[in-house]
């Protein structure tokens, strides 16, 4: 298995978020201090869903929030609860820059808010959303939030995973336990990191984005899949995807109806709707140090010799 790291955003919060916006619990439209009543008063609490989903909120896109917390997993729910309503405070004290016209900033940070807007309509925590509505009914096993304590596991099952980095704030290498900070800092779980899987089980997800693209009945609403995957005016991102812009780590050839999304880990998913194709590329590149940064070159050097194949092929 591989720490997915961004792929959480479109597998896990965004896959969420469409499924409550399908049942009516949610509308794209909606301010968050409607959704989380510690926004209210705030500039953030302004700010609609569909904004958060963009990369439009005007929150920056990074923060060393997990420095002001112990190297180790909160212990129980309440805990972990605490320190939610604590990075959420520290959010809330980030300036939201309001752009004219609409800017896509990519913020981690907006996609935290919106793993907890899905526990809040929810009252579940987002590994039991997504478990219970995503990937447990589309069989993709094994794919999931890797939250308890990686000592409380089986050697095995630590083994299974793709070592990372070694991380100076931890102070060990990091195997079988997710690689973003902030994300180990919030139990583990989180709405813009902290998915582990393999491409198989990827596959099963992914699968279902294409098939509801096609117009399939299935488990997404294929009028909400179509809008989620569309760029947003003035910015290649969609609502939880990327499209592709140029250059693009999905190469030259990809149709402009692709969508897709890279994590920091090594990991990409490319989709394309016209050619029914999907590209799950998984690696720890960060393995032994982030400072390897062939990946940007080997991206689209693979999507491209897959298409030339496929066209060869056919």
């Amino acid at each position: 298995m591989y720490d997915l790291a961004s792929l959480t955003k479109p597998l896990a919060t965004a896959s969420a978020i469409l499924l409550l916006v399908q049942e009516g619990l949610l509308d794209l439209t909606t301010p968050i201090d409607a959704l989380l009543e510690e926004t209210n008063g705030c500039p953030l609490g302004q700010v609609v869903l569909k904004d958060l989903l963009c990369h439009q909120s005007g929150l920056p896109w990074w923060r060393p929030f997990y420095q002001s917390f112990p190297p180790s997993l909160p212990s129980g729910v309440q805990s972990r609860q605490e320190r939610i309503k604590a990075f959420l405070e520290l959010i809330l004290k980030e300036p939201v820059e309001a752009f004219s016209p609409p800017k896509s900033v990519y913020s981690d940070l907006g996609y935290m808010v919106l793993g907890w807007v899905v526990e809040r309509i929810t009252n579940q925590s987002l590994a039991e959303v997504c478990q219970s509505r995503i990937f447990g009914l589309l069989h993709a096993r094994p794919l999931g939030y890797r939250g308890q304590n990686v000592t409380e596991k089986s050697c095995s099952l630590i083994e299974a995973c793709a070592p990372t980095e070694q991380d100076p704030w931890r102070g060990r290498l990091l195997q079988g336990e997710v690689h973003d900070d902030n994300a180990f800092a919030l139990g583990g779980m989180a709405g813009h990191a902290g998915l582990f899987g393999t491409a198989e089980a990827v596959g099963q997800v992914t699968k279902a984005w294409l098939e509801g693209y096609k117009g399939n009945p299935g488990l997404f609403d294929p009028q909400l899949v179509k809008q989620f995957v569309t760029a947003q005016p003035g910015t290649s991102w969609a609502l939880g995807w990327d499209t592709p812009s140029q250059p693009s780590s999905s190469g030259q050839w990809f149709s402009p109806e692709s969508f897709g999304h890279l994590g920091f880990t090594g990991t990409s998913i490319w989709i394309d709707p016209v050619r029914e194709l999907e590209v799950i590329f998984l690696s720890n590149r960060v393995h032994p140090t982030r400072d390897n940064h062939a990946i940007k070159a080997f991206r689209p050097k693979l999507h491209d010799m897959i298409i030339q194949e496929i066209s060869e092929s056919s």
